[in-house]
């Protein structure tokens, strides 16, 4: 019976036994959208829950807390049971979690919880669809594919802001979820099946470039506090220096609309010039950190550029940073990027506490540039990561 077979470069080709790329694809971007859904309709639906800004910050940031601490084992799973169960599994937690919130959060403390349960899903559906796109995609895609399932992300905030008027507004918000619950479960028939057991096997003589992993992690927590603030702070921030709620808001759906079409765009250009990312993500930072300061700048004209680059630069890395460590860590996909995505969790979490009290205590001027600051150092830490990486490559191909 034919079979997946890995080869030259590690990664997986095609067989008749394995998913096409496309279905690999609508898979990973399904599945992401689903096991973020949870925190990004409670975001949606705060005013209709209840929730004052403190509140919601407080859950959105437990959230990423719990996510950053389920990324490790999450990887571990995936690596251990395959990429296919552990994502029918985030799905089902994920849709388990809506339902909870839909029935049983009557509270913060109970609205927390529940999300706890959904962060751990959160944390297996990004892995297992990492994994699942470096087994399924060939090697000249794989930019592309990641950027398509990083686009799930602002998707999913597009699906819970049009959840406000279509049913939040008129059932009420409890059957949002509801309904959010039975989508996400659906998902669970766009999930690809794994390759045969066989081919799961990790070579146990693969050296993991930990190290470098970690130092683009750090580096991830930075750039991932920083450009959350856009999302979290945005609107608050232009109605304070004198725009209207109306255009402040629409800024923030082109910033939107502009992050999904950077991380498309950016996953192409991926697949081009495939040994080069790393770098390419510093230059993207840098750019970002200088949107950044632009919204410290009073104006529409500023606020604009400030979202265009701040978006469509700042924001544009997450799939180019899973492409890059997927690309070097073939044999174990999983492992590898659940310690960057931690990182990544991290920063969601530290970023709206720590920006949102230097905006409470010293204004969101001196907020977007301390945000600009800590995405410079992220710029400087991937220059590093990349030097690091760029070692380990050199001792593998040696070996």
């Amino acid at each position: 019976m034919a079979s997946g077979k890995i080869d030259g470069t590690g990664n997986a080709s095609t067989s008749v036994n394995s998913p096409g790329p496309v279905r690999a694809a609508t898979g990973a971007l399904t599945t992401t959208a689903a096991v973020t859904l949870p925190v990004f309709l409670v975001g949606g639906l705060a005013v209709q829950i209840g929730l004052s800004p403190a509140a919601l910050g407080l859950a959105v940031s437990a959230y990423f807390g719990a996510s950053a601490l389920a990324s490790l084992p999450a990887g571990v799973l995936v690596e251990r049971y395959g990429a296919a169960r552990i994502s029918r599994l985030g799905i089902g937690l994920s849709a388990l979690s809506l339902l909870g919130i839909a029935v049983a959060a009557n509270a913060l403390w109970s609205l927390v919880a529940i999300l706890a349960l959904g962060a751990g899903a959160n944390a297996m559906g990004q892995l297992a669809s990492n994994t699942s796109l470096s087994w399924h995609v060939p090697p000249g895609r794989q930019g592309l594919s990641f950027g398509v399932k990083q686009s799930a992300i602002p998707v999913s905030t597009l699906l819970a802001g049009a959840a406000v008027p279509a049913v939040a507004l008129t059932l009420g918000w409890r059957w949002a979820f509801v309904l959010a619950a039975l989508l996400a479960a659906a998902a669970v028939l766009l999930v690809p099946g794994d390759r045969p057991r066989a081919d799961l096997s990790s070579d146990k003589s693969e050296r993991r470039a930990t190290g470098a992993l970690v130092v683009v992690g750090l580096a991830a927590t930075l750039a991932a506090g920083a450009a959350n603030a856009l999302g979290t702070f945005l609107v608050d921030s232009a109605v304070a220096r004198g725009i209207a709620p109306g255009p402040a808001g629409l800024a923030l759906t082109l910033g939107s609309a502009v992050c999904v079409t950077a991380r498309v765009v950016g996953g192409w250009q991926a697949d081009r010039r495939p040994g080069r990312q790393v770098g390419v993500i510093a230059g993207l930072l840098a750019c970002g950190a200088a949107g950044l300061v632009l919204l410290a700048v009073p104006g529409r004209v500023p606020l604009v550029a400030g979202v265009v680059l701040g978006f469509g630069f700042g924001w544009a890395w997450p799939g180019l940073m899973n492409f890059a460590v997927v690309r070097l860590h073939p044999q174990a996909p999983a492992a590898a990027t659940s310690i960057t995505q931690t990182g990544v969790y991290a920063g969601g979490c530290i970023g709206p506490l720590g920006l949102g009290a230097v905006a409470t205590f010293a204004g969101y001027p001196a907020m977007w540039i301390t945000a600009a600051g800590a995405m410079v150092g992220a710029a400087a830490l991937m220059l590093l990561g990349r030097r690091l990486l760029g070692k380990h490559q050199l001792v593998r191909s040696a070996m």
